[in-house]
């Protein structure tokens, strides 16, 4: 086998960067997206998928109760329907969809996921054993007290 064959292959895998006397620098489109994907991905782990030390809660759950508090939703208030909770999150601070909203909202008001569940859920918010919440349009919600507590110096 010949080793300067072996040896060229090697340095074509490795990420070369040049640079030229103008400051450009001459990389290939697989390191480029390579290093780019990466920092993309640590963002969205960090600002979005892991919870906050602070409070234990993700940004979306702080965009649901803060949009629960705005509109009156508190513990003593009357259950609203969930697909008003939904849209005015979606349309005000969250718009990536409402399925990842109506989820993390799900979650919120389940007593198995949460020591102290934020959410009081009126209807089908799923199960233990799995079984999916109902849709949006046939549960409804208001904060549960714990979540006023999280919420008085706002």
């Amino acid at each position: 086998m010949d080793d300067s064959n072996t040896t060229n292959n090697l340095q074509d895998e490795q990420s070369v960067v040049l640079q030229d006397g103008n400051g450009i620098e001459h990389r290939t489109l697989e390191n480029v997206m390579e290093d780019n994907f990466f920092r993309y991905s640590m963002s969205v782990i960090i600002e979005r998928a892991l919870p906050d030390v602070r409070d234990g809660l993700k940004p979306v759950h702080r965009r649901i109760l803060y949009t629960m508090n705005r509109d009156g939703l508190r513990a003593g208030s009357k259950h609203r329907k969930s697909a008003t909770v939904v849209g005015a999150v979606m349309g005000d601070f969250h718009p990536h969809g409402d399925t990842a909203i109506y989820d993390s909202m799900v979650r919120l008001a389940q007593p198995w996921s949460l020591r102290y569940p934020l959410i009081d859920g009126q209807g089908n918010f799923g199960s233990m054993d799995g079984d999916e919440a109902a849709a949006m349009r046939y549960t409804e919600a208001r904060m549960a007290r714990p979540a006023d507590e999280l919420l008085v110096d706002i």
